[in-house]
């Protein structure tokens, strides 16, 4: 009898955790659409502004992500919780109209994943064959925004997107880290009936190792993108790919193996871009070009750029060289420096360079990236 009483307790203490869920979820729902209220009368204050663009601004998400880590207590994971105000954030700014987000494609690659991981998925994606392609539409207003790939922590710098700053008026509104998970993708029945693998060669770098020791008679073809070399898994008897659960849903592969990267923290750090300089937003990143007037060796070119940043006690994240394309062995350098152009000691750090440098421009002050 005790027994019985102990099974009906159980099952009359579940109805009510059920019944509170129910209620949780009304007043979840109710409070977003009050959220959603509110973002429509920000938008009627705004006045009459045209598109999307005009409403958004990516200062004040970050300052509410960031808060949105602070308090949370959990259980849910902190990536858990920006997710989802991401995505409630991004479907309230939808109300006026979606962001149009150029990003380079096609469909299914890693960059359309940082997309929606920034964005949130209430955009409309533009995916475009090269990061020149994403540059001119931002530049044309055919796009909002941009999303390239800078950097990755094992292959280094995507110099292009690097280069195409030299011409291009766009500025950095922003930056995206994404921890790059390779799966070998592929329709076969099993290993041994793989015959060659297409990949982008970034990916194919990346799982050299795991290749070499599992797949050394497997041809290696490199193409465009994992997203090309995706449909051609698709479409070709024998052949597997490499890429992220993105390209394995858009092209209806099986993941044949996870995580197939050499490195576990594999990961790959990309730059949003868009046609104007953002307002401070308490944790930020600022980039710079400049190019010296002084002349001599390297060290003592780097080392009149960086006596500002010391002078003024500013951090630098990161310094790249490329070619400035005005005379041969002339260069420019990219500096990643932490604060905004616009708020002291950076401010004045800057005002210092600029006036030794035949060539200064500020690319973006921008959020760092939400982790």
């Amino acid at each position: 009898m005790a027994k019985k009483d102990k099974s009906v307790a159980a099952t009359i203490d579940l109805a009510s955790i059920r019944e509170r869920i129910d209620t949780v979820d009304r007043e979840i729902q109710a409070l977003i659409n009050e959220r959603a209220r509110y973002a429509q009368q920000v938008g009627i204050s705004k006045g009459k502004l045209t598109a999307a663009v005009d409403y958004y601004r990516p200062e004040r998400e970050a300052e509410v992500l960031r808060a949105v880590l602070e308090r949370n207590e959990g259980p849910l994971r902190d990536d858990e919780m920006l997710r989802l105000f991401r995505e409630i954030m991004s479907a309230c700014l939808a109300q006026q109209e979606p962001l149009k987000i150029g990003f380079l494609g096609p469909e299914g690659t890693f960059t359309q994943t940082a997309v929606y991981k920034h964005f949130g998925h209430s955009v409309r994606g533009l995916p475009f064959s090269t990061i020149d392609e994403v540059f001119q539409e931002v530049e044309s207003g055919a796009a909002d925004f941009g999303v390239v790939p800078i950097e990755n922590s094992t292959e280094g710098t995507v110099n292009h997107t690097l280069d195409m700053f030299l011409t291009s008026p766009l500025k950095v509104g922003g930056e995206i880290e994404l921890r790059i998970e390779q799966h070998l993708l592929g329709n076969m029945a099993g290993l041994q009936n793989i015959e060659r693998i297409c990949a982008h060669e970034q990916s194919l770098a990346q799982c050299r190792g795991w290749l070499r020791e599992f797949l050394p008679q497997v041809e290696l073809i490199g193409v465009n993108s994992n997203a090309a070399g995706a449909r051609r898994a698709r479409d070709e008897k024998g052949t597997a790919a490499i890429g992220g659960e993105a390209a394995a849903e858009v092209y209806d592969l099986k993941i044949m193996v996870n995580n197939i990267e050499d490195q576990t923290d594999n990961s790959t750090r990309f730059l949003v871009i868009g046609r104007k300089l953002l307002a401070p937003s308490g944790a930020d990143k600022t980039t710079v070009l400049v190019s010296t007037t002084g002349t001599g060796d390297g060290a003592g070119i780097l080392h009149s750029l960086l006596q500002p940043f010391a002078t003024h006690g500013v951090s630098m994240s990161r310094i790249e060289s490329r070619p400035s394309r005005r005379k041969n062995w002339d260069y420019v350098f990219f500096i990643d420096i932490d604060g905004h152009a616009e708020e002291s000691p950076l401010k004045e750090a800057l005002k210092e360079l600029q006036e030794n440098s035949s060539l200064f421009r500020i690319v973006g002050a921008y959020p760092k990236a939400i982790r």
